[in-house]
């Protein structure tokens, strides 16, 4: 599975993006699918995942403010983020595991997955 980002860039603070993640083949049914950030100094975090079912999950950080969503129909994962801060600088990779949804949650907290695949990245910079 090929992942590309895109939609990343540089907004003021309360501003909003939508950053999109195109899959190279058909992923819903099988994978995990989720936005992880890495700022720079800091360890890589999660950030929320869709998983097969659709279920959701987000990280503390950005509740209530990001939804991921996807377009089956279209190998697309979405990540709209809102009342952007400051502290959600950071490069911002998309990821697909095949994982059920206790796994995919325990990826989501940092706990490594097999055969995951990622993205290049796309900065976000918030000012």
């Amino acid at each position: 599975v090929q992942l590309v980002e895109s939609g990343g860039g540089s907004v003021q603070a309360g501003e909003s993006l939508t950053l999109t993640c195109a899959a190279s083949e058909h992923t819903y049914s099988i994978y995990c699918m989720a936005w992880f950030r890495q700022s720079a100094g800091n360890e890589r975090e999660g950030v929320a995942f869709i998983d097969r079912s659709g279920a959701t999950e987000y990280a503390e950080s950005v509740k209530g403010r990001f939804t991921i969503s996807q377009d089956n129909a279209k190998n697309t994962v979405f990540l709209q983020m809102n009342s952007l801060k400051p502290e959600d600088t950071a490069k911002y990779y998309c990821a697909a595991a095949p994982l059920g949804r206790p796994a995919c949650a325990l990826w989501l907290r940092g706990i490594p997955a097999d055969n995951d695949h990622w993205g290049q990245g796309t900065q976000v910079t918030v000012s």
